[in-house]
């Protein structure tokens, strides 16, 4: 474990410091976080300018489900997007073969190996969302304290998923348009899963497990969640962790590296 930890310290250090020398790119994403959030708050509040709510969930509950959705695009444009993109290059480049060769687990250096600050705006938006909310709704530390395990439950079962959809770059070379696919589902979770109909409301709880990324974790900061759902969510969680590392092994049997 130390050894991995001082590889992930070196492998982000690095990252950072090629990233910053672009600062103005930061700048850039900033205003792109914050142009996406008004609009997501725009979108939302078109919905309760009327006095319309979603069953159960008033414009601050609302906002903290936002909010979390924000948080999910910055943990994702963060740790995410930079890596698991980047499989389908390392398949087309052969480049492969020199990560499969390293003293190092394969997965873990494919998930870790970089990391881009350009999604900390949305994080920090998401953040200040949810204090405001939680400030208007006079939620405890304790309230979100409750929320943190089903939140790491789902950017465990949302990483689960991209690197999946990665590991499939071994048969199917040009996947980006999966993954587009992947993304547009999520955006779904921007919502609480009662503002859909019954039919998207069973998919998007037990196909695309969306419901798990944003509804579960904001239920349990509002004190009203289930505790079958966390237990869910968290078994949701290892079960795809687990997939994850099996389905790479039995990827990798069918990977023909550049010097075969």
């Amino acid at each position: 474990m130390k050894r991995y930890l001082t590889v992930l310290r070196l492998f982000w250090s690095t990252a950072i410091a090629a990233e910053l020398e672009y600062r103005l790119n930061f700048v850039i994403a900033t205003l792109s976080s914050l142009g996406n959030l008004i609009g997501s708050l725009f979108s939302l509040f078109l919905f309760y300018r009327t006095g319309y709510t979603f069953p159960g969930w008033s414009w601050e509950q609302a906002l903290v489900i936002l909010g979390i959705f924000t948080l999910l695009q910055g943990f994702s444009a963060t740790f995410l997007v930079p890596n698991l993109n980047r499989i389908v290059d390392q398949v087309q480049q052969g480049t492969l073969d020199f990560v499969l060769l390293k003293p190092i687990s394969s997965q873990f250096w494919l998930s870790t190996r970089t990391v881009s600050p350009w999604g900390l705006p949305d994080i920090t938006f998401g953040g200040i969302l949810i204090a405001y909310a939680g400030e208007r709704l006079h939620l405890s530390s304790s309230d979100y304290l409750l929320s943190v395990m089903p939140l790491l439950f789902g950017l465990a079962s949302l990483y689960s998923i991209w690197f999946m959809l990665g590991a499939t770059s071994i048969w199917f070379v040009k996947i980006y348009n999966v993954t587009e696919v992947l993304r547009g589902l999520l955006e779904a979770g921007r919502f609480p899963m009662v503002a859909y109909p019954a039919a998207y409301r069973f998919f998007f709880t037990f196909i695309v497990p969306v419901a798990f990324l944003t509804t579960v974790p904001a239920e349990a900061m509002l004190g009203r969640s289930q505790v079958i759902w966390v237990v869910g969510a968290g078994a949701l969680a290892l079960g795809l962790l687990f997939a994850a590392s099996i389905f790479w092994r039995f990827a990798l049997r069918f990977y023909t590296s550049a010097s075969s």
